[in-house]
């Protein structure tokens, strides 16, 4: 079941107005006991104090019925107050159930307590004083009484139309709270309504987030940041998508034709043999790109190398050299490699190797017979960088930030340096190697030299081994121009 938010704020308003009308409730309650026991005591006080100070001036049985006379004249026909007066000598007694009353007032001395007499459903709130003898008089104590129902009535009346004052105003608050919630997220129903109107098509639109309050603008500035986001990757998947299909369309319609053109009469066998091979190749060249997506496809989902060994680098760099030692030899070109020869990292061989190949085949590739190539290593605090270098016409700054996205080619800027025989994802493969290690890749063009490196990150991961850094791009020495190895066009994941 589906939250509402506007539920919630009713909710918290009508707990919020309940909390306080209850506190209010409470107080103006206590206050009103207090101020009734008061007004209570104060007549009981009143009443008493005028009764002593006439028993006191009587002290025979003749003027003891004057007294009698004017508690009787005091006392209400509803029995709401009345009188005691309790002493050893009957003729100097007053009041009913006098043996009632004396057990419990004979400690309250001046002080109130509640009587709870035959017949009465709320207690009497009594004051009693002790009266010296004089005279024939002897000693009395005199008792008044004050039924307490008409202040329990007052308090129960008082209560009952606090709490039907309290329930009503919750009752509003609740009706106000339900509007003013409704008002305050109409910004925020705008604003969804924006974000259902959203299409792939549309993606270029972003919500107005200059007419929405402050708190609604942060969220909307980063949904936008989002929909940048979600725009760039869908126009590259376009892109992908169309590169994937022309790189497999060429070696699919090579296939067809040359099987196509052998079908199309007798040949023999030398003839039906010659057509295999050309289709083996392109099969070959299938195979690779199929490889090489998949590769890309588990770096995009954030695979980490693994079995990482710490080895010199320079030695790896020596191994993957000697695997091309038969192309250098037809080329002419040469190889050395410097810089910081005792350089180490924990790295994985099969990766690294990969990644330094299809670096090495670039330069190979785009260098005039006779050529030097250099591959130099550079060891710093956090990643040793592996940059090889080799001499080419400048590539255009434009090319730069792209050069390796997946079947990126600057065709223009490499013509005569010698035919092209990849498809595109060389590049692609050193940037995502590089992220597996935690590491960046960089380019750099000038002084009639092109450098391409990638990095591997020296700091340890949570395993005690060397886990992808997830670090931005470094100024490093050297004509590199770095970019994160994560942050690129071809980045599908």
């Amino acid at each position: 079941m589906k939250r509402s938010i506007t539920a919630r704020l009713v909710c918290m308003f009508v707990a919020a107005s309940l909390a306080t009308f209850a506190l209010v409730g409470a107080a103006l309650q206590g206050v009103l006991t207090r101020e009734l026991e008061r007004h209570q005591y104060e007549e009981l006080d009143t009443t008493l104090k005028s009764l002593q100070f006439w028993i006191q001036s009587i002290g025979t049985p003749e003027r003891w019925a004057r007294v009698q006379a004017r508690m009787d004249a005091l006392t209400p026909e509803d029995g709401s107050v009345r009188f005691w007066v309790l002493s050893d000598d009957p003729r100097f007694q007053y009041g009913k159930g006098l043996a009632e009353i004396d057990g419990l007032v004979r400690e309250a001395n001046g002080r109130s307590s509640d009587v709870m007499l035959p017949g009465q459903e709320r207690p009497f709130r009594t004051l009693s004083v002790h009266i010296p003898p004089f005279e024939s008089r002897p000693a009395v104590r005199l008792v008044v009484g004050r039924n307490s129902e008409p202040y329990a009535r007052t308090r129960e009346t008082f209560l009952s139309a606090l709490v039907a004052l309290g329930l009503g105003s919750v009752l509003v608050v609740a009706l106000a709270g339900y509007w003013i919630a409704r008002l305050g997220l109409r910004p925020l129903q705008r604003l969804s309504q924006e974000a259902q109107a959203l299409r792939p098509k549309t993606l270029s639109q972003r919500l107005q987030a200059e007419a929405l309050p402050v708190e609604l603008s942060a969220l909307a500035e980063a949904f936008n940041g989002a929909l940048a986001r979600l725009e760039q990757a869908y126009a590259q998947l376009e892109a992908f998508n169309a590169d994937v299909a022309h790189e497999l369309r060429t070696p699919l319609a090579n296939l067809i034709g040359g099987t196509q053109v052998a079908l199309s009469r007798q040949r023999a066998a030398p003839e039906l043999q010659e057509v295999l091979a050309s289709n083996l190749e392109d099969l070959e060249r299938l195979r690779s790109i199929v490889n090489d997506m998949l590769f890309l496809a588990r770096a995009d989902r954030g695979e980490l190398a693994t079995g990482l060994v710490r080895v010199p680098i320079a030695e790896e760099v020596r191994k993957t050299i000697e695997f091309f030692e038969f192309v250098l030899d037809d080329k002419g070109v040469r190889v050395r490699i410097e810089g910081d020869l005792g350089a180490a990292a924990r790295i994985e061989s099969a990766l690294f190797r990969r990644a330094m190949s299809n670096l090495l085949q670039n330069a190979i590739e785009h260098s005039a017979p006779g050529a030097d190539v250099s591959v130099a290593l550079d060891e710093q605090a956090e990643a040793t960088w592996i940059r090889v270098s080799n001499p080419g016409e400048p590539i255009a700054p434009a090319h730069i930030g792209q050069l390796f996205d997946r079947f990126y080619r600057v065709d223009e800027s490499r013509r005569g340096q010698g035919e092209h025989h990849g498809h595109g994802l060389g590049l692609a493969i050193v940037k995502a190697v590089a992220a597996m290690h935690g590491g960046q890749v960089g380019v750099g063009s000038q002084g009639g030299v092109n450098t391409f490196g990638f990095s591997v990150s020296r700091r340890p991961g949570p395993d005690g081994e060397e886990a992808a850094a997830q670090a931005g791009a470094r100024e490093i020495p050297g004509p590199l121009q770095d970019r994160p190895a994560r942050d690129t066009v071809g980045n599908l994941g």
